[in-house]
């Protein structure tokens, strides 16, 4: 069976994420205190007992879920036999790791960066997403394109094509609530406003990226020892100079995760293992490819099978 491995996404963190493996595992806890070091504050006491206002705040969600991503990965790697690998949003920056493209200390460090930006960006420039249910791509594109066309310089654009029906929409704030009833009226089952702290995959992220592209470009990228299908394309990428260049525009740019399901499907992929926190990942893939198998790596007990 060829197996892919998926990196969770924001929004899939959770109280006492990694709480078990610290307690389990000395190499992991390690790890954890390492990357306290790394990022310069207590990002295992925000994983581990919060409160959840912290942990909500993009700054420190984004490198929490890496840091769960990465140290779970950690501990099995030498036992998980994968073809493929993907990560959604700042999963991605997980899957890099896997694939060998990123050292973990460079990981965490853009991770952190990148959640730090965000969150300012999101406070210079006000935006917020939402989740519209049930309804055609390329409706809810024309829609975002006409509300971005007549919105005097507010912006609503699709940010995830997350499984079929399931789309993000991300852009200006206050515009953007105004017109929640242009989903509805074009179809939409339900249109609910998501918790976060900026418009993100979309052009009010510019300022993040540009600051992140500095970044990346003096960071050392390897290339990748398997395919990594990029949020931005959704196809198979390799090069280090490529997968750079696809990482820069993530920020500004829809993650096509419907795409990538299917694209790894197509191209041979029969079973994918979530590696992160929580489920997202696999209830999306399920609703996306009916044929595949599908596992989870959360927690000190699902990776016992494999210790």
């Amino acid at each position: 069976m060829k197996p892919a491995l998926l990196f969770s996404g924001q929004g899939s963190q959770y109280i006492g994420m990694l709480k078990d493996v610290y307690e389990n595992s000395s190499f992991a806890k390690d790890l954890i205190e390492h990357a306290n070091e790394v990022v310069g504050f207590n990002l295992s006491g925000i994983c581990f007992d919060g409160p959840v206002e912290t942990l909500k705040e993009t700054r420190y969600t984004q490198p929490a879920i890496f840091l769960h991503s990465a140290v779970v990965f950690s501990l099995i790697a030498d036992k998980l036999d994968f073809l493929g690998v993907a990560g959604h949003s700042v999963g991605e920056y997980a899957a890099l790791y896997a694939a060998g493209v990123l050292s973990f200390d460079d990981a965490i460090r853009l991770v952190a960066k990148r959640g730090r930006l965000m969150f300012e960006a999101g406070t210079h420039l006000p935006g917020t997403m939402f989740a519209v249910i049930n309804l055609d791509d390329e409706k809810l594109i024309d829609v975002c394109r006409d509300l971005t066309e007549n919105g005097n310089g507010n912006v609503v654009v699709p940010a995830n094509f997350n499984s079929p029906g399931q789309i993000v929409v991300s852009g200006s704030a206050e515009y953007l609530r105004q017109n929640v009833e242009a989903f509805k009226s074009a179809g939409a089952r339900m249109v609910k406003e998501l918790v976060v702290s900026g418009a993100f995959h979309s052009p009010l992220m510019e300022p993040a990226r540009l600051e992140l592209e500095a970044e990346i470009n003096s960071t050392e990228f390897n290339d990748s020892k398997v395919p990594v299908y990029a949020n931005v394309t959704a196809e198979p990428v390799t090069g280090a100079t490529e997968i750079k260049q696809l990482l820069i525009n993530q920020l500004v740019s829809p993650v096509l995760w419907t795409k990538t399901m299917e694209n790894m499907h197509k191209h041979g992929f029969e079973a994918v293992i979530e590696i992160g926190p929580g489920n997202v990942l696999q209830g999306l893939a399920k609703r996306t490819v009916s044929e595949f198998a599908i596992e989870g790596i959360d927690n000190f007990q699902d990776l016992q099978k494999y210790l």
